[in-house]
């Protein structure tokens, strides 16, 4: 891989920052209503603040944040204050939009990586076997039938765990991410209660998600199995096993890398109804939190966030795979 290939992969992943930033400033200024204000009436209907004084409050809290500008300042401002990771305060709570969203990141990773790569394996392991002529019976009828599941939405299959583990039977709680009275920390009780808390939001992922995997590689498969090195391979005498995996699965799996890529750059955007539904304090349930609350800064915030975090997926996935594949190796050092 010859560095002009890193560079202009790197220069389009800041081309796509950049654009994708001038768009989160823009789009949410092009509404008609004052974001702030409509907050403070919020509040003011919980009897939190006088409504005789919202509109001096809306003032303060535009000079604040910079409202009170031209849209040229208000979008060199935005661009320093991302350069110093200030993503502003939150309009609900008045806390550092950074700080709650680092808050929320370690839950949704740490949930949907482990979710979605059990996921992805499982899925492209079942599919590859299923598309492959000599695999077993048991293979080819069970691996359909949990397919199926993929047709089933990961938030109904989610409220259906909830009533038949945590309400109907109870051996699961019904929500968050820890018990209750548990203190925080890298302890065994607290590692326990978390992985308990976890069983059902990541299984409604799993079981979701593996068809989609799975159908995915059977299909890709299928095709490789055509080829004449597939055909080469066998002719050779070369051991079923080594032919599946070398020669089928290798090259089958290139369109899986690059969905799984994109699957983990948009983690951080959570399974937002999952998270919602088991109460999981991730980045996916504050979103909804953000949009229910309208709250301005921190909804941009996110979704800067989760940009940011899929054009750098896409990225690597850029350098990962002339490792992968020869062919685009050969490509990035002759013709960049």
């Amino acid at each position: 891989m010859s560095w002009d290939y890193v560079i202009k992969r790197f220069l389009l992943f800041l081309a796509v920052i950049f654009v994708a930033v001038t768009i989160n400033f823009i789009i949410p200024r092009l509404r008609d209503t004052n974001p702030i204000e409509e907050r403070l009436y919020q509040l003011a209907a919980q009897g939190g603040v006088n409504v005789s004084k919202i509109k001096e409050l809306t003032a303060i809290y535009e000079a604040k944040y910079g409202l009170d500008k031209s849209i040229g300042e208000q979008y060199l401002n935005y661009w320093n204050d991302i350069f110093h990771l200030d993503f502003g305060w939150t309009i609900a709570d008045r806390t550092p939009v950074i700080n709650e969203i680092m808050r929320a990141v370690p839950w949704t990773i740490g949930l949907l990586t482990v979710a979605t790569f059990i996921a992805f394996i499982v899925g492209t392991i079942f599919g590859a076997l299923l598309a492959w002529p000599k695999t077993g019976n048991f293979v080819k009828y069970f691996v359909p039938l949990l397919m199926t599941l993929s047709a089933i939405p990961y938030y109904l299959l989610g409220i259906v765990f909830i009533y038949l583990f945590a309400i109907n039977w109870g051996v699961l709680p019904t929500a968050g991410a820890f018990g209750f009275g548990v203190k925080p920390g890298w302890t065994l009780e607290m590692i326990t209660s978390v992985l308990w808390h976890a069983i059902m939001p990541a299984a409604s992922i799993v079981l979701t998600s593996i068809g989609f995997w799975g159908l995915g590689m059977r299909g890709m498969m299928i095709t490789t199995m055509g080829e004449d090195y597939m055909k080469f391979a066998e002719y050779k005498g070369l051991k079923d096993r080594r032919v599946f995996l070398s020669y089928g699965v290798r090259n089958a799996l290139l369109p899986q890398v690059t969905g799984l890529a994109i699957s983990l750059g948009t983690i951080l955007a959570g399974s937002v109804l999952v998270e919602v539904i088991f109460a999981y304090p991730g980045l996916g349930n504050l979103l909804y939190r953000a949009i229910t609350s309208n709250d301005y800064f921190l909804l941009q915030g996110i979704i800067l966030f989760i940009i940011v975090s899929l054009g750098f997926s896409l990225f690597l996935i850029d350098l990962i795979y002339p490792l992968v594949d020869p062919r685009i190796k050969l490509e990035g050092g002759e013709n960049g």
